[in-house]
């Protein structure tokens, strides 16, 4: 049994969900492991914070699909030239530093 899933940017053309489904995915865990335990720390209830939580995630993942698939190129429109994907590859790199680091300070 082959599953192939369609999915198509605004042009209707075919694009890759792999790299939403790893963006979403990374956002779900993140948000909903570190934010219940931060909105405890600042005095939230628990329901008050797997509910922030769950708001950052959607927001998180809405984006990522406006990003990585409704604005993507077509399959067919080539690969990028490697200067901007090098680059973009270290932003992300950084950003993912940034935000570990960001989230194993203790709070105050």
């Amino acid at each position: 049994m082959d599953i192939e899933v369609r999915v198509r940017n605004r042009h209707g053309d075919r694009v890759d969900p792999v790299p939403f489904l790893v963006t979403a995915g990374l956002a779900f865990a993140f948000a909903l492991s570190f934010g219940p335990l931060y909105g405890l720390a600042y005095g939230l209830t628990l329901p008050t914070s797997l509910a922030a939580s769950t708001l950052t995630f959607a927001v998180a993942a809405a984006i990522a699909y406006h990003r990585l698939v409704r604005c993507a190129p077509p399959l067919d429109a080539g690969p990028l030239p490697p200067g901007p994907r090098v680059e973009r590859l270290l932003y992300a790199g950084a950003a993912f530093g940034v935000l570990i680091v960001a989230l194993t300070v203790p709070l105050l």
